[in-house]
């Protein structure tokens, strides 16, 4: 096999950690800080509905502020021994539209919070499929993967619950207030204790519900990242009979995940319990000292009822408050890992490269490809894949690239397509660096067969229109009769409309790899990038695409890795790779005569003595 950049899935220095343990420790020194504001920034474009869906809350709350007072003026009538109407229909009214207000509020709010939630995730995902792919291959998909889903969704928990607690819950309580105080100030300096010990207590909770939430949602992005890895070689780890292995694996992730989540559920259900025991304890105090007060004629009983009343109404409004401080700190936690993929590096992609097959008969010019002096290492401080790499690739014709696994082959093409970078040295296009190519205008003159041929969940249309702009249906047949994929198509219950499954798992590997070569040649590149294109078919098919790969070097410049010497054997040239150098270019006959371990490599194929 050719070398291929290292994934990181287990580290043991801090400048490898992965995304999972942690994206950028410095971040962590702003803690929740930053995480309050990437919070803010979310929920700032919908700022207008968020206002209108509390001030309908508010209002509705309002209204639910005058019920007390109504009911003290219905128990002074009975008191006086009559009852009038109007204060009974004003109470039923107030309840009515009270409740009719606060419902609207809470939908109008809901419904800003998905939009908040819509919005992450699109330019989160947005963000996800623009990543460099060094930095893809340093982290876990599954973790990325919980980003965009779990942690975007405690935003839409949060949103709603936090806005109207900062806001409606604050005028309201502050009101009520006001309006106990009008009753009595007695009473009202012992509920004010109440109040205060309460915010005592949500001071010193929130930060600990934050920090365990953060956590909580780390542990659920181990556990996806572990499932991944698992569904990703569903078939070799049946094989392996490593059922049980993987599953105490994900065992000992949820495990973990259980413990991080029973600590945020912990610090929420104290700063729950304490403010609920304290508000009753509170109601307990001030029905005692209101009875007393009452008995020696300060206030009447229906004062006393009146700033219960107002003292039932606080207590949830203490609660929301409470509730409201920990759902912002559990949105911020969210907010601040979002944030952390939000700021990993991306490529300037600039316009859509989709390509546009030329008709047939247009060939597109052939491009040119060179390298000079190339060096590049995956990560500094890992040995050279490439040194001093040097050679030129004309426009037209197949060029094979050779040589044991490791030598640095298919590294040449991820430079080309700048999947990487060189540290040194220079790659060309067409005589201009591929550093100076727009990176979408670089990939639409490109066909790329990756080595294991990757295949989307999706149709078989979709797999062959990827990344092509639009082809007519004669475009698509002639691409399936040069891939050896007419009878394919033919025998599928849907044809070209027919679901492949899962990474293609209704196709087998040959299948897959014919399809990966029909969607490089439906985008009639000027380059054609093929890695190991032809090594799971069999003998007649890879004999047939051999041809089609040479019909397609006539007008094209098609580079070609390959471990089987038999199929380039006619090549225009042969690059041969040891150790991140070239060793030699040339035919195929005058390597036989001039390089010993091309000669080796026939040798071992059995293709010279």
């Amino acid at each position: 096999m050719t070398q291929a950049p290292p994934v990181a899935t287990r580290h043991t220095s801090d400048d490898d950690a992965p995304v999972t343990a942690r994206p950028d420790d410095p971040r962590r020194a702003d803690g929740l800080r930053s995480g309050h504001r990437a919070l803010l920034r979310h929920l700032r474009p919908q700022r207008g509905r968020m206002l209108a869906g509390v001030l309908l809350g508010l209002l509705g709350s309002l209204m639910g502020l005058a019920q007390p007072l109504a009911a003290k003026h219905v128990m002074d009538d009975m008191g006086r021994g009559h009852l009038a109407a109007g204060p009974v229909v004003a109470l039923s009214a107030l309840v009515v539209a009270g409740g009719i207000l606060a419902g609207l509020g809470h939908y109008v709010l809901d419904r800003s919070a998905e939009a908040v939630v819509c919005a992450a995730r699109r330019r989160l995902t947005d963000r996800l499929l623009r990543l460099r792919v060094p930095v893809v291959e340093r982290t876990e998909p599954g973790d990325l993967i919980a980003r965009a889903t779990s942690d975007t969704a405690l935003l839409r928990q949060s949103a709603p619950q936090a806005v109207s607690a900062a806001v409606t819950g604050t005028l309201i309580t502050a009101a009520t207030v006001v309006m106990m105080g009008l009753l009595d100030a007695v009473l009202l300096g012992v509920t004010l204790a109440v109040i205060a010990f309460v915010g005592v207590v949500v001071a010193v909770v929130s930060p600990r519900i934050g920090r365990a939430t953060r956590h909580t949602q780390e542990a659920v992005g181990r556990l996806g990242a572990a499932l991944e890895r698992a569904l990703g070689a569903f078939r070799t780890l049946k094989a392996s009979g490593a059922e049980q292995r993987e599953a105490a694996v994900l065992h000992r992730a949820a495990e973990h995940a259980r413990r991080t989540g029973v600590r945020a559920a912990a610090w929420e259900a104290v700063s729950a319990t304490v403010s609920a025991v304290v508000v009753q304890v509170c109601f307990l105090v001030v029905l005692g000292v209101g009875g007393a007060r009452v008995t020696s004629g300060a206030i009447g009983v229906s004062t006393l009822v009146a700033f219960l009343l107002y003292l039932f109404a606080l207590a949830p409004r203490i609660g929301q408050l409470v509730d409201g401080v920990g759902q912002f700190q559990i949105g911020s936690a969210a907010a601040a890992r979002i944030r952390e993929v939000e700021e990993l590096e991306v490529e300037d992609v600039g316009a859509p490269g989709l390509a546009a097959p030329a008709p047939p008969g247009q060939e597109p010019r052939p491009a040119t490809v060179t390298f000079h002096e190339v060096r590049f290492a995956y990560r500094p401080g890992l040995p050279d894949v490439h040194r001093r790499v040097s050679f030129t690739v004309p426009g037209c014709g197949l060029t094979a690239f050779v040589g044991p696994s490791g030598a640095g082959k298919t590294t040449a093409f991820s430079l080309i397509e700048r999947f990487y970078e060189p540290d040194a040295g220079r790659v060309s296009l067409d005589g201009k660096d591929v550093r100076e190519w727009p990176l979408a205008e670089l990939r639409a003159n490109i066909g790329y067969v990756e080595q294991d041929s990757p295949v989307l969940a999706g149709t078989l249309r979709d797999n062959l229109m990827l990344g092509v702009g639009e082809a007519t249906a004669d475009q698509l047949r002639h691409v399936l009769r040069l891939a050896r994929l007419e009878n394919v198509a033919d025998r599928l219950p849907q044809g070209l409309d027919t679901h492949v499954g899962h990474r293609g798992c209704r196709l087998s590997g040959g299948e897959r790899q014919r399809v990966a070569i029909a969607r490089a040649l439906l985008r009639r590149p000027r380059l054609l990038l093929l890695d190991e294109a032809t090594s799971q078919l069999d003998a007649a098919n890879e004999a047939a695409l051999r041809d089609t790969v040479a019909d397609a070097a006539r007008t094209t410049t098609v580079l070609v890795v390959a471990h089987r010497l038999s199929t380039v054997t006619t090549a225009d040239r042969i690059v041969v790779m040891e150790a991140g150098c070239v060793r030699a270019v040339g035919t195929h006959a005058q390597l036989l005569a001039g390089d010993s371990l091309y000669r080796e490599l026939a040798r071992t194929q059995l293709l010279h003595r």
